[in-house]
C-alpha cells in the first residue's frame, strides 16, 4: 500500500461555543462585545450595508450599465401592410427582415395604417394595434415566444 492510497475518516467533533473560558471559545463566544450581532436574534441580512443603499441597488444606476435582460422587437402595423400576408407571426417577420431572428419577443405598435385582414401571433401588442387589426377584419393572438431548438448532444467516446 502507499501513502497516498490511505483511506481516513475524519472524526473531528465541531467546536462548543459558549461553554467557559477554558474551552477556548468561551465568554462572548466569538460574538463580540455588545451591538447587533451579540444578540439572540441579531445580525442583518446579506447585502445590509446599515441604511446606505446597498451595492446590489447601486449597481444599476452607475454609468455604464447594461441590462441583461433580451430587448424585445418592435414592430409597426404599417410593416404588416407592406408583408402581403394572410397570417403574420415572428417566423415570417425574420424571414422578411424586420427582425433579426424568429426567437426573440416581438410586440406590435401602431404606426401607419393597415387595411388588410391579417392573423397576427406575437408575444404583446399594445391595445390600439389590437384594435386597428381587428377593425381591419383580422385578428391577435398573444403566443409564447418561439424556444430555440436544442443543439443534439455529442456521445462520448467510447
Amino acid at each position: 500500500m502507499k501513502y497516498n492510497q490511505l483511506k481516513t475518516t475524519s472524526n473531528k467533533q465541531p467546536k462548543r461555543s459558549g461553554r467557559g473560558i477554558a474551552a477556548g471559545r468561551g465568554k462572548t463566544a466569538g460574538r463580540g462585545t455588545k451591538g447587533q450581532g451579540a444578540r439572540k436574534s441579531g445580525g442583518v441580512r446579506p447585502g445590509f450595508e446599515g441604511g446606505q443603499m446597498p451595492l446590489y441597488m447601486r449597481l444599476p444606476k452607475l454609468r455604464g450599465f447594461k441590462s441583461h435582460r433580451p430587448a424585445t422587437a418592435v414592430v409597426y402595423t404599417g410593416q404588416l401592410e407592406s408583408l402581403g400576408k394572410a397570417k403574420v407571426d415572428s417566423k415570417v417577420l425574420a424571414e422578411a427582415g424586420l427582425i433579426e431572428n424568429p426567437y426573440q419577443k416581438v410586440k406590435l405598435v401602431v404606426n401607419g395604417k393597415i387595411s388588410k385582414k391579417v392573423e397576427v401571433k406575437l408575444f404583446s401588442a399594445s391595445k390600439t394595434a389590437v384594435d386597428m387589426v381587428k377593425k381591419a377584419g383580422g385578428s391577435f393572438a398573444p403566443t409564447e415566444q418561439l424556444k430555440r431548438p436544442k443543439k443534439p448532444t455529442k456521445e462520448p467516446a467510447k
